[in-house]
């Protein structure tokens, strides 16, 4: 298939896991993606979604989740040292600080995070103001 007219289909995948919750503002924003720690977005619901990380090795207190206006962040801070005084044959587990961002859509609401079994579960719900939400006007005839 020719490069020019090949649909990419990495850069949607990439926006896909960068945006949560935009359904219909997947080609607005494309931001750089970390690879590390690994994680899922699901959708539970129409209004529903779960985030999840892989954060083994870390403790509650190393930990931290902020959101500030539409934007996610999870910082994942070691504050303890390694064995020093442990030989490794093998050293597979990468227990590196982190940061990770994610852009919400607008009415996004982060809830709460929880960590069990090495995965940080942070639930979020889309929250739209009744205002905004489409609603029925009532049609009245008049008689000649």
């Amino acid at each position: 298939m020719n490069a020019l007219t090949r649909f990419d289909t990495t850069a949607l995948n990439q926006l896909n896991r960068a945006l949560v919750g935009f359904d219909r503002l997947f080609t607005e924003r494309l931001s750089q993606q970390q690879s590390y720690p690994p994680y899922n977005i699901i959708k539970k619901g129409e209004n529903d979604y779960e985030i999840e990380i892989a954060v083994a090795g870390f403790t509650l207190d190393e930990i931290d989740v902020e959101v500030n206006q539409n934007l996610l962040v999870i910082r994942g801070e070691r504050q303890r040292e390694d064995d020093t005084d442990v030989e490794y044959l093998h050293r597979g587990l990468a227990y590196r600080n982190f940061e990770k961002s994610l852009t919400l859509a607008e009415h996004m609401e982060v809830g709460t995070a929880s960590i069990k079994e090495g995965v940080l579960r942070i639930s979020i719900t889309r929250v739209v103001p009744e205002a905004l939400k489409p609603r029925k006007v009532q049609v009245i005839g008049y008689d000649n």
